[in-house]
């Protein structure tokens, strides 16, 4: 890590251990656990004044068994000796359990210029403004270090994030800092897949369509009707050759439309057999059956 151990004029530098324990110890302490302070004792304050240290005070915590390491700041010196508590997301980045030892270093840190998080679900993508929520949710940090999953609450929800990258270095001071914020696709995003469109040229016009998945999934009507009696309805569009009629086509909109007009179309119905419509009219005769009376006629 580029962080390193202030030296002061007779060398002395403040390096404790500590036993680690998370922030639930203490009881109802969400301002520790929304940020990126710990809490630490009374002796330690001490020893930080009587060594004339820059302000603000950051720190560095170090699992010398896995040798993982974050950067944070102190809230408060109210623990007791030998302990401190810091947040349960920044137990999990260390990797370390509840009474485990803590190396601290006090460290002076550049001021950040840039910062690059990527959400670890895609729920984060429902929040309206994340800028705006990771900015007040960051004023409860003091620095920012590469690689750790920091956790943000919002809307009585927990989100969390990892620090993929920060500028000017892998560990950086975000106290009164101008900082710019850049967010990666969440963990489990995936890009709308977005379908080809047909395009059709109608009087030298090009127009856009469904393509042929879109118009085969729409079929209006396409059940089978039943009648009241019973008995079998004679549709086009049945069960069985639903899947035969070929793919829904939109219709060709009427260009030569002039405002204040209306047209009407009329279908012709088309020759069978040869036949056409006059001689079809001339076959058909209207009650020419033969009729039946209820009185019977007197014999003769």
């Amino acid at each position: 890590m580029f962080s390193f151990g202030n030296t002061f004029p007779d060398g002395r530098t403040f390096k404790e251990t500590y036993k680690c324990f998370s922030v639930t110890m203490l009881g109802d302490r969400e301002d520790v656990e929304r940020g990126g302070k710990i809490i630490m004792p009374p002796s330690a304050l001490d020893q930080l004044t009587r060594l004339n240290i820059q302000y603000p005070m950051l720190f560095k915590l170090t699992n010398k068994k896995s040798n993982r390491e974050t950067h944070c700041g102190v809230l408060e010196f109210v623990a007791d000796e030998g302990r401190i508590f810091i947040p349960y997301w920044m137990m999990r980045n260390l990797c370390v359990d509840e009474g485990d030892f803590i190396q601290i270093d006090n460290v002076s840190l550049s001021v950040a210029t840039y910062a690059k998080f990527q959400p670890q679900s895609v729920d984060f993508l429902d929040i309206t403004n994340p800028k705006a929520v990771l900015e007040n949710a960051l004023r409860n940090f003091a620095c920012l270090t590469q690689g750790d999953v920091i956790a943000i609450k919002y809307n009585d929800k927990e989100y969390e994030l990892c620090v993929l990258e920060s500028k000017p270095g892998k560990a950086v001071s975000i106290i009164e800092c101008d900082m710019r914020v850049d967010f990666a696709p969440p963990v489990g995003y995936r890009e709308p897949e977005r379908r080809p469109r047909i395009t059709d040229h109608v009087d030298g016009a090009e127009l856009e369509t469904d393509s042929a998945d879109d118009m085969q999934a729409f079929r209006p009507f396409a059940g089978q009707g039943n009648r009241l009696d019973g008995k079998t309805k004679g549709t086009e569009v049945g069960a069985s050759n639903i899947g035969q009629i070929g793919p829904h086509r939109r219709g060709i909109p009427n260009y030569n439309f002039k405002r204040g007009t209306i047209t009407f179309i009329r279908s012709v119905r088309p020759v069978a057999n040869g036949n056409t419509e006059e001689e079809e009219d001339k076959t058909f005769e209207a009650f020419s059956g033969q009729g039946q009376s209820l009185k019977k006629k007197n014999r003769t």
